[in-house]
């Protein structure tokens, strides 16, 4: 396996971890996952930082969050320490483009930036 290769998966193992309902009720897996400076832009029009995200995720409660269906996930290493990440989601019918750039941090891959747009129902290439 090359570093490349070596990365990408790592990264991908991270965003599926990162995706598992489980882990959004946990603040301590959250924080392992998420950078210090990590920012997003969700489907919804939300702006989130770390520590908006965690609260929100955590406020949800276990039975608020439903798994997710992920389809056409890839990622492709940027630079040495940053790999992105594309996929389809579908979260109970609501469908988004979904985009998440992963970086190396003392041994461990953070997600350091994500965004999600709505899928159109006249958008065939998801």
């Amino acid at each position: 396996m090359t570093e490349t290769t070596s990365a990408v998966d790592a990264a991908i193992e991270c965003e599926l971890r990162f995706l598992d309902p489980a882990v959004h009720t946990s603040p301590e897996q959250l924080e392992e996952l998420l950078d210090p400076a990590f920012r997003a832009f969700g489907s919804s029009g939300r702006s989130w930082d770390r520590i908006t995200l965690v609260a929100e995720l955590r406020s949800r409660g276990a039975t608020a969050t439903r798994p997710v269906t992920v389809t056409h996930m890839k990622g492709v290493q940027l630079a040495p320490g940053l790999v992105h990440v594309t996929f389809d989601a579908d979260s109970n019918g609501r469908r988004a483009h979904r985009s998440s750039l992963w970086r190396l941090c003392d041994g461990h891959w953070l997600l350091y930036f994500h965004q999600g747009t709505l899928i159109s129902s006249g958008d065939m290439s998801g």
